[in-house]
């Protein structure tokens, strides 16, 4: 529940009750604007909260003097195994990542396991020892979890939910509030290849250069940018729907206006021409080792050079800013220097990779 989140402040207008249309929601499978109602609508209606209402990757919160950030994530994708990981990584640097996102140092994590019967040992001891090695790289420990199984045919072979606890040892107050006109927008690197790595897998598909996906942990990045005193205003790993909606929901949330420059966004040769044989944008699909940060104009190429320079974060670029202005949006400018509006898709592109 802590992302694909809507305006805080007016929240999204829902055409029709959702009663009328919960299989329209699940067949979209859980992406895009019919989530975003969902979200709006039915948990955020009913779980309302401070905590909650901070409508980031996770809820940051004190605890007896101490600044901590809380976080928690489902994992279904399909395939188990694909190129640059499988569900076990996933999950592990996703929940790594979410904390990261809030400013924290990523410290503990639980996890629990749906299994469905007849899955083979082997697949499941290959994604336990995949979790192990990624939360030793990114210095995490779990601490406690739980098992089930399902009936065959009733658990896709393998579902995976963590949470995590991390500690927020500095003053900054990152999240979506803080975004504010002027802001550089930066990206950690290039766009699109985890949603199509899982894509050529799934699918069969070859596509004219091998596609890896991009997951990895992205706190040492984070970590990087706060220690070398860049004023970061906000933070967003750009999985679900990728680029497209992780500046929306910012946009909605900051009520301000982004704009980014088409030719300036990082995509590497093979997914640009996998996504144009499939009709997909690139920008909208989804990553698991990238990150945008809107920072203070002043400390922009700085914060390029420290990302720069740290792992996962070699292809950085600037790509837009922030500007005043009503009603929120995000807009691309094109590598003709025409102008369109970057919604967010009333469902997801490519439904299970993540």
């Amino acid at each position: 529940m802590n992302r694909d989140v809507a305006d805080p402040q007016g929240g999204w207008s829902c055409p029709r009750p959702l009663d009328r249309y919960p299989q329209v929601l699940l067949a979209h499978g859980g992406g895009g604007r019919l989530m975003q109602q969902l979200l709006e609508q039915v948990f955020l209606r009913a779980f309302d909260n401070p905590l909650l209402n901070q409508r980031h990757d996770g809820a940051q919160f004190e605890v007896g003097g101490q600044r901590l950030a809380f976080t928690t994530d489902a994992y279904v994708v399909r395939p188990l195994f694909f190129p640059g990981g499988d569900i076990g990584t996933l999950a592990v640097n996703g929940t790594v990542n979410d904390l990261a996102m809030c400013g924290a140092q990523p410290r503990w994590l639980s996890a629990a396991f749906i299994l469905e019967e007849g899955l083979p040992m082997a697949a499941l001891g290959r994604v336990v020892e995949s979790m192990r090695a990624a939360a030793k790289a990114a210095g995490v420990e779990f601490v406690t979890g739980d098992t089930k199984v399902v009936e065959r045919g009733r658990g896709d072979g393998l579902y995976v939910t963590t949470a995590g606890l991390g500690v927020i040892p500095h003053g900054q107050c990152i999240g979506p509030a803080q975004v504010q006109a002027g802001d550089a927008v930066l990206v950690s690197g290039d766009l699109g290849r985890h949603g199509m790595a899982v894509l050529s897998v799934r699918e069969g598909l070859e596509f004219e250069g091998p596609i890896v996906s991009d997951c990895a942990p992205l706190a040492a990045l984070v970590g990087a940018l706060l220690e070398g005193g860049i004023e970061v205003h906000c933070l967003r790993d750009l999985t679900r729907g990728g680029l497209v909606a992780a500046l929306n929901e910012i946009a909605a949330c900051a009520r301000v206006q982004v704009a980014i420059e088409e030719a300036a966004v990082p995509v590497s040769e093979p997914v640009r021409g996998a996504c144009e044989m499939l009709g997909l944008d690139p920008l909208a699909v989804a990553n698991e080792g990238r990150l945008v940060a809107f920072v203070a104009a002043r400390d922009a190429e700085r914060a390029l050079e420290l990302l720069r320079a740290g792992p996962h974060g070699a292809g950085a670029q600037r790509i837009g800013a922030v500007h005043a202005g009503s009603p929120s949006r995000v807009t691309l400018r094109s590598r003709i220097g025409i102008a369109r509006v970057l919604d967010v898709p009333s469902g997801e592109q490519l439904p299970r990779i993540c």
